[in-house]
Parts: structure tokens; sequence; C-alpha cells
């Protein structure tokens, strides 16, 4: 999408409106940070939400990242780009680690306290399927 913008403009004039470079040289600039983060806001937002894993809250902080990326880009009159954005997304962050780090910790727990019910259970299992009822 960004090489359809102009190489060596400031301002593009499209049917949604005028875009503008703000703190990027070019137009092109601009449009390829907006899309480079969007894009993967979009790829990490379809992991988390199509993730079956116990650990897809882990997906979450990169997911924080990029979307703060995105806003501070999009934000062009902000003097920075991708400087403070870890600063800022840190209270997001720390409570989704500890969070499954917390989840790690008490499945890791309970796998070894629930093998005797797992062989059970195995075993009615295969005594269902064979011919031996």
């Amino acid at each position: 999408m960004y090489k359809y913008a102009p190489s060596e403009a400031s301002e593009w004039e499209t049917i949604f409106g005028t875009i503008e470079a703000g703190n990027f040289t070019w137009v092109q600039s601009y449009v390829h940070a907006i899309f480079t983060k969007f894009i993967f806001v979009m790829l990490t937002g379809i992991w988390f939400l199509t993730s079956n894993n116990w650990w897809k809250y882990a997906i979450l902080v990169p997911f924080t990242m990029f979307l703060f990326q995105l806003i501070g880009i999009i934000n062009y009159k902000s003097g920075y780009i991708d400087e403070f954005d870890f600063w800022y997304s840190l209270p997001l962050i720390i409570p989704i680690l500890l969070f499954v780090i917390y989840i790690s910790y008490r499945i890791s727990k309970n796998t070894y306290e629930n093998e005797a019910l797992k062989r059970d259970v195995d075993d009615e299992i295969r005594k269902i399927l064979s011919d031996d009822l």
C-alpha cells in the first residue's frame, strides 16, 4: 500500500482525506510505518483470538507493544516513535506476565499430582476400546 503513496511529498490527497507526513520526511515513509505496525497488530490479534493454548495470554505482550507503537505513529504530533512505548505499556504487560507465570506454575504443579488419575483414565479407555470388556 505504501508504494502507492507519493515518494517525495509531505501530503497525499486521497478519497478518504489528506494524509500528512507528520514527523516523517515523506508520506510514503509515514504510510509504510503505519501499515507495518497495523499488520503486526492484526497478526498478533488473530493469533491471540485463534489460539487454544493455555499460554495465549502471553501473546498480549507483543500485541500491547505493537498497539502502543501504532498509536504513537498515528499521533504524529509526538516527537518520538518507538522510544518510550515499552515504558507506557509496562503497566499492562506486568499483570499479563504475572498471570501467565501463575498459570504455568499451577499447571506444572498439577501434572505431578494427576499422573495416577491420567493412567487410570488411559487404562479405562483402552478397556472400552478393546474387545475384552
